[in-house]
């Protein structure tokens, strides 16, 4: 038989120039698809940082106005607004009261962008209560799923009324998508969106948000958090979820967890957001501050992979700053 040449395979024909892997890339990160999570202090003056966030602050009500609006004129996705309050008490209180920090925040943030912007706000209890739980405490000072179930109902009618786009129930209590749905229908606001923390897990890497909220955290979390050795868990609360009315579905944290992504993705047929949370932000940040790591590609690198993974929307502190990255 006459010997026929076997034509070269050469991958890296596809990587020679800039335009040539622009042309094959995958993977597309564009400010649409980021979410900037925003924190708002009662009665602060001036913004003030968190020494364990460079970069981030915790923002007045104005500030928080300016930066909404640049996120708005940065084309983002949207903004999660997090109400940091002066007083706190056992049932979270603050969290109802329609002049509290994260109401009038939500209505601040409206009344600036309007529909330039998604404003989802942070349906949970742990920035309002003394104990720092994410509801409230039965007799025996654990946390009381059906009672703490009524009160994120009537935070999320709270909401509505601030004029929220989304809400973003993130406590993990059972059934509390059902509950926050039938809460937003029955106040006529059944347009509002649920993105529903789905998979979060009872992590290490929350350190630096519990100083952003001002957390008053004893203990931890995971008698209602998710075992972070579990991923088929993490796809069932997915589901449940679905079923119960979420809009969009998320896994929380990112880095540690994109294995997940990837099978919630493969799952559902609703969009799946991920959480590229405060102690992914401070590693590469404190890595960049010493010279260990190349900060910009880092966080690019970082924001890629969440995405490559499966999540169609990215919860990020870098969200500005990857839009200007990206040109």
């Amino acid at each position: 038989m006459e010997h026929m040449d076997v034509p070269s395979i050469r991958p890296r024909r596809l990587r020679r120039t800039p335009a040539l892997r622009r042309l094959v890339r995958e993977t597309s990160l564009e400010p649409g698809q980021l979410l900037l999570p925003l924190f708002v202090r009662e009665g602060a003056t001036e913004p003030l940082p968190i020494s364990s966030m460079p970069g981030v602050v915790q923002h007045t009500r104005e500030s928080l106005r300016k930066a909404a609006a640049e996120a708005a004129s940065a084309g983002l996705g949207g903004v999660v607004l997090f109400g940091v309050p002066e007083r706190k008490d056992a049932f979270g209180s603050g969290a109802l009261d329609p002049d509290g920090i994260l109401n009038v925040a939500i209505a601040d943030v409206k009344d600036e962008v309007g529909d330039a912007l998604t404003v989802v706000s942070d349906l949970c209890l742990d920035e309002f209560t003394d104990h720092g739980h994410c509801g409230v405490l039965d007799d025996a000072g654990q946390v009381d799923n059906d009672a703490t179930l009524a009160v994120y109902g009537d935070m999320a009618r709270a909401h509505v009324a601030a004029g929220v786009d989304m809400v973003g129930p993130s406590g993990m209590m059972d059934g509390q998508v059902r509950v926050i749905r039938s809460a937003l229908d029955e106040a006529g606001a059944s347009d509002v969106a649920i993105l529903a923390y789905s998979a979060k897990y009872a992590s290490a890497f929350y350190g630096p948000f519990r100083e952003a909220v001002d957390s008053s955290l004893q203990g931890d979390r995971r008698t209602y958090q998710q075992d972070g050795a579990n991923a088929v868990e993490g796809v069932r609360e997915a589901l449940l979820d679905v079923a119960e009315g979420a809009d969009i579905v998320m896994v929380k944290p990112a880095l540690a967890y994109l294995d997940v992504i990837r099978r919630v993705r493969d799952a559902v047929d609703v969009p799946v957001a991920a959480y590229n949370i405060s102690g992914e932000y401070a590693m590469v940040e404190a890595a960049a501050a010493q010279g260990w790591i190349d900060r910009e590609p880092a966080i690019l690198e970082t924001l890629t992979s969440i995405r490559r993974a499966g999540a169609d929307i990215v919860l990020t502190y870098w969200a500005l700053e990857a839009t200007r990255l990206l040109g």
